[in-house]
């Protein structure tokens, strides 16, 4: 998935030809450049832009100062590239759009992931994410010390709301599912979203599933009602769930919070490739 994503990307970027480098850089030609961050935060991307480089040009080679997942400051340098002049300009946009946005969510991811610390509660993220380039920005989740919720519809079954209301309620949706993964010999986790103690309750009495998602509850809810959900089926909550707030969640005993905001509304880190001359 990797390799397609990068694949596609080049091409966007490329079509026939990097026709600035062509026209004005000699084909024999050779740099050195340095990626300088310019903001600070998490790092996140470094081992995807070694991927980029060799992908294009497989002679690029790469000395790492700062690796994935670590802290990093106005003027660091994270990495050097070497090679071809030609194949560093030609990679250079792609390597810093992944980069930059890959280290804001990582580092959006870490904040967050620090407000919870000392908590058994887990950070999830969600499929709120860029459409076709899902893994990375989950890679850069996993990168800051958060979590993968499911990848994608086809990795677990997840009864929403809409799932819920379009079934015919919480206890035919349940059913059914579990009547699909039979007939289908499929091996998938079932997870429920309710909306209120009314649905918990259904969820709880009928059983066969082995998440409960707890949508818009306040702690103060959680609270009330985590005691009666059975030992064995795991508890997530969503919704509504600020920085703020996410501390009193973590606190209330579940075992997961999801965040949507951890790939759709992150603020990218400021960095550039520079060539060095001289």
């Amino acid at each position: 998935m990797i390799d397609e994503i990068i694949q596609n990307a080049l091409h966007e970027d490329i079509g026939d030809g990097d026709h600035s480098s062509l026209s004005c850089v000699p084909e024999n030609a050779t740099g050195v450049a340095k990626l300088l961050v310019k903001d600070e935060g998490i790092i996140a991307g470094v081992e995807l832009a070694e991927r980029i480089f060799k992908t294009f040009d497989p002679k690029l080679e790469l000395d790492v100062f700062i690796k994935d997942g670590e802290k990093v400051k106005f003027g660091d340098v994270a990495f050097e590239v070497k090679g071809s002049s030609r194949s560093i300009l030609s990679t250079e946009r792609l390597v810093l759009n992944f980069m930059q946005r890959m280290s804001g969510i990582a580092t959006q991811t870490n904040k967050i992931v620090s407000l919870i610390e000392g908590t058994d509660a887990k950070l999830l993220d969600t499929r709120k994410t860029t459409p076709g380039i899902r893994y990375m920005e989950k890679w850069a989740v996993r990168i800051g010390g958060g979590h993968n919720h499911r990848f994608a519809l086809y990795d677990m079954i997840m009864l929403k709301d809409n799932h819920v209301d379009y079934a015919g309620g919480v206890k035919l949706a349940i059913q059914r599912a579990n009547e699909y993964l039979k007939e289908t010999e499929r091996d998938l986790k079932i997870e429920i979203e309710v909306r209120n103690e009314k649905e918990l309750q259904e969820a709880i009495d009928i059983g066969q599933i082995d998440r409960i998602m707890l949508d818009n509850f306040s702690p103060e809810r959680i609270k009330a009602v985590i005691n009666t959900i059975p030992d064995g089926i795991e508890i997530e909550a969503s919704g509504g769930i600020t920085l703020d707030t996410i501390r009193s969640y973590a606190e209330t005993g579940v075992d997961f919070i999801s965040v949507g905001a951890l790939t759709h509304s992150f603020k990218s880190l400021d960095m550039s490739l520079k060539a060095k001359y001289g």
